[in-house]
């Protein structure tokens, strides 16, 4: 598509909703084989961190169940409303099989009314409110997401591109000369009801950004995200807690914008693309003209079913790149931006699931990968409680696996194109269907080996005790033959016989613990007994290898 050189505009946005949504893997709270629910120990807890649980709208007084939320619920297929909001309620449910609760459990977290945002040294700092500070756990996945979602009223649109740039980075990828962390905010701040910070970034600290990865080999995350996010910490952090998480991606977080401005038909075609490519494109550089992602801007990113650049309208464009999702229309078009029944209600319900799932697969799938490679590492074949271990481990993740397929993995979410659509080109941008198979196939390949290393097991027992059958085969008929009375054993004395009973416990325990050693090469002589094609010579030469404890030579 043909861009302009310049890219400075005068536009503003009148409204503009940001959601950030951060996947992070949690470490099991258990490894000696307990069960431990992430959501209930952090439920548990809820008297000393400021997260509290929520219900859903549907579990609230009817009154307050509003219309966006019923355009939502019917916006989706019915195992799809199953995994977000729990089985259908009914008077005549049996208490043998009563309906089950949403796999989804949400905390929310109070106390945090406003975020303020310096995001260049020198700048005059922007405050945005914010509106849901949420965390979801998953029912079976070692997996939480953060969602933050902030509205603003009336930002330059340069000044939008910048926060989308800057801001929803856990830590700085680096510092310039004057110290000043490189593609971050300058400076972050939580704002409490009355005002007052309740944490601040602190990108500027070099030293303890070096220290941290130089002694864990693991990044550390900026204060004000760790000051979000405790009771749960950083899993090599020396900070006290029971919960940890580790990053599972890159620093920069997923993110979602809406943007309504005044006329969206007099953006350029730049305008479009930085807008669309906001997270990635820095909004000091050149635009990369010959870059694929900018001359297939709008035929790779671009869903224009509500685009129709008329003056009539609709003029509503959809632009997804995978790690974003924004949505750019007319702020003057009262249902762009109705919170009940327009495409706000609809960004901030429907298109925000669709988002957080497509984001929830390809977490999962990076999870249960990194599960894998951290049980291969772990692995000592010489070390027996290690195979063990390893063997429990991989067992599990596949079981996990196939709980992940039939309760989370969808490919259709919704009956409407444009819902639709949105989630299947998130997903492909995402890679997720590759992932999945790759995954798969790395999980079955070591359940096989499992398996077969079993079967192995098994056959080599059954070898073992084959033998010791024949040679117990052996001393049956010879006691058989004794228990005809040819030796009076009845008639010694009780001392004698006690003495004879000793004896012949001690030798037949002495004969099966001989086979037990000598079962593989009891197994070869056995085998070469039955060769006919064999002379005697080679057959005693087996035999005498079985008692040598040497290996016949074949």
């Amino acid at each position: 598509m043909p861009v302009q050189d310049n890219f400075h505009t005068d536009a503003r946005v009148r409204l503009f909703h940001g959601n950030l949504i951060w996947p992070l893997q949690l470490e099991p709270l258990a490894r000696d084989g307990t069960q431990g629910r992430h959501w209930e120990n952090f439920e548990s807890k809820s008297a000393s961190h400021p997260w509290s649980r929520i219900d859903d709208e549907f579990t609230q007084d009817p009154a307050l169940f509003k219309e966006r939320h019923y355009r939502e619920f019917v916006s989706f297929l019915p195992y799809v409303q199953r995994f977000l909001y729990g089985e259908g309620r009914s008077g005549r449910t049996s208490p043998d099989d009563p309906p089950g609760n949403s796999p989804m459990h949400v905390f929310r977290r109070k106390g945090i009314a406003r975020l303020r945002l310096t995001l260049r040294p020198g700048q005059v700092p922007i405050e945005l409110q914010i509106v849901h500070l949420d965390l979801y756990f998953f029912q079976d996945l070692d997996l939480v997401q953060l969602n933050l979602e902030v509205c603003g009223h009336d930002l330059p649109l340069d000044t939008v591109r910048d926060l989308l740039f800057r801001f929803g980075r856990a830590y700085p990828s680096g510092w310039d000369e004057g110290g000043e962390g490189l593609h971050n905010v300058h400076l972050a701040e939580w704002l409490g009801p009355g005002g007052e910070v309740i944490a601040q970034s602190d990108a500027q600290h070099r030293e303890k950004y070096l220290g941290y990865v130089c002694q864990h080999r693991s990044p550390c995350i900026s204060e004000h995200w760790a000051c979000l996010l405790r009771p749960l910490v950083l899993a090599h952090s020396d900070e006290p807690g029971d919960m940890r998480f580790r990053l599972i991606e890159y620093h920069r977080m997923p993110v979602m914008a809406f943007l309504a401005v005044d006329q969206p038909r007099a953006l350029s075609s730049e305008d479009w693309v930085r807008i669309g490519l906001a997270t990635v494109l820095h909004p000091d550089e050149a635009l990369p003209v010959n870059e694929p992602t900018v001359v297939e801007f709008e035929k790779r990113f671009c869903l224009d079913r509500f685009w129709t650049n008329t003056e009539k309208g609709p003029n509503t464009r959809f632009i997804c790149t995978g790690n974003s999702l924004t949505v750019v229309g007319d702020a003057t078009a009262p249902f762009f931006t109705d919170p009940e029944r327009g495409v706000l209600a609809q960004f901030r319900h429907q298109y925000f699931l669709i988002f957080l799932i497509a984001h929830l697969h390809r977490a999962s799938l990076l999870v249960f990968s990194e599960v894998l490679v951290d049980a291969v590492n772990d692995l000592d074949i010489r070390n027996e409680a290690s195979v063990r271990g390893f063997k429990r481990r991989i067992r599990s993740n596949f079981e996990t696996f196939l709980r992940f397929t039939h309760r989370y993995w969808f490919h259709e979410l919704s009956e409407r194109p444009h819902v639709q659509a949105t989630f299947r080109l998130c997903s492909n941008l995402l890679r997720n269907d590759e992932i999945y198979v790759e995954v798969r196939d790395e999980i079955r390949e070591m359940s096989h080996y499992l398996d077969s290393d079993s079967q192995r097991r098994q056959s080599s027992t059954v070898v073992r005790l084959t033998v010791i059958t024949i040679l117990g085969l052996i001393a049956t008929v010879t006691t058989g033959y004794f228990g005809m009375n040819i030796i009076a054993f009845g008639e010694a004395t009780l001392h004698e016989r006690l003495l004879h009973g000793l004896v012949a416990t001690s030798l037949f325990v002495a004969l099966v613990l001989f086979a037990v050693a000598r079962s593989k090469r009891l197994s070869d002589f056995l085998e070469a007994l039955s060769d006919e094609k064999l002379s005697f010579t080679e057959k005693f030469r087996a035999f005498w290898a079985v008692l040598a404890g040497k290996k016949r030579k074949t």
